[in-house]
């Protein structure tokens, strides 16, 4: 017995066939994409020292948000995350931004 997921995207992939889309062979296509994720998307845009700080100034291009990383161990658990769901396999780390748990 299938899912009503499972049942929905058969029904979808219906939909896209009579329209001449092959889902499949698009999703293989996304799959060899390179996809580029930078660190303001793991939210750090308020940074880790000061947990009840406001933000102030820059980009600010995300903010405050339930379930958002609150220390480096859950930033890299959302990395970690991210990695699993994004074709690929490579990660490049900025040298400014430095991890030191001694250093308060």
């Amino acid at each position: 017995m299938t899912t009503q997921l499972e049942q929905a995207w058969e029904i979808a992939k219906q939909r896209y066939a009579a329209v001449g889309v092959d889902v499949e062979e698009a999703l293989r296509q996304l799959d060899r994409l390179p996809v580029s994720m930078h660190c303001w998307q793991g939210d750090d845009v308020a940074g880790f020292e000061n947990p009840a700080g406001s933000l102030t100034g820059g980009i600010q291009a995300t903010g405050n948000y339930p379930g958002k990383a609150r220390n480096a161990e859950e930033l890299r658990a959302d990395l970690e995350q991210a990695l699993s769901l994004i074709p690929g396999q490579s990660v490049s780390i900025c040298t400014l931004f430095t991890w030191n748990p001694t250093r308060r």
